[in-house]
């Protein structure tokens, strides 16, 4: 499936994988609406990457607001979801349930929102692919939190494929990926955590933006593909 004069909408497109997929889809011929929060970092991000790529800032969490995103955008022909958030990790016995409920309201949520929203103005035969977690499925004590945020949207994939079809759902779930969303981490943290991931990964390194881009992009191609979730973890969930 060519992506020449497709239009997809790449919601979270203003930093690591979002931002990587849209970069990804533009090279390959696809007009891309990148969304963001901030305005000015949308507009940095995407800046210089050619006259088929632009952006929108708005709040995702948002429901009025994705509806009138959507509005703007008339028929779209694929749709990616990278929305994420940074809390709900911990060991369960001291997990802030608090907590887990804002990384609920942070990726959860905003995705099944948008997902509810642009599925109006998908074509019939597009795709929607969500990016998800290899939390979900890899059970690594700490990550209890995590996986159910990941597992929950996971769940609804096969359903989603049923119901919207002739268009397609999947989703992609990531492991370890050297992005900004471990730039809250200390930097020597950061890095020793880094380095023990090296030498325990099948794949001997830590996974980067474009590994998961990638993976995106072939689920928005290959028409014969939907109700599948892509573990692109470089081996993580065999640990």
């Amino acid at each position: 499936m060519a992506l020449a004069q497709q239009t997809v909408v790449v919601v979270g497109g203003s930093s690591g994988v979002g931002l990587e997929t849209v970069r990804r889809l533009a090279a390959a011929g696809a007009r891309v609406i990148a969304t963001g929060r901030d305005n000015g970092k949308l507009r940095d991000a995407i800046g210089g990457m050619g006259n088929n790529v632009s952006g929108a800032a708005f709040d995702a969490s948002d429901r009025g607001a994705l509806d009138a995103f959507f509005q703007t955008t008339g028929p779209i022909d694929h749709l990616v979801l990278t929305l994420s958030g940074g809390e709900g990790a911990g060991e369960f016995a001291q997990l802030d349930l608090q907590a887990l409920r804002r990384g609920f309201e942070a990726k959860f949520w905003p995705q099944l929102e948008a997902a509810q929203a642009g599925a109006r103005v998908l074509k019939k035969g597009g795709s929607i692919t969500f990016v998800t977690a290899i939390s979900a499925r890899n059970s690594l004590p700490g990550t209890a939190g995590l996986a159910a945020i990941n597992g929950a949207l996971e769940a609804m994939v096969g359903s989603l494929a049923r119901e919207l079809k002739p268009s397609r759902v999947n989703a992609v779930s990531p492991g370890l990926v050297d992005t900004p969303w471990w730039n809250r981490m200390p930097a020597a943290m950061k890095d020793d955590l880094f380095r023990q991931q090296v030498e325990i990964l099948p794949v001997g390194r830590v996974g980067q933006a474009q590994d998961v881009a990638h993976a995106i992009q072939f689920l928005i191609e290959n028409g014969y593909t939907t109700g599948t979730v892509i573990e692109c973890d470089g081996g993580l969930r065999l640990v």
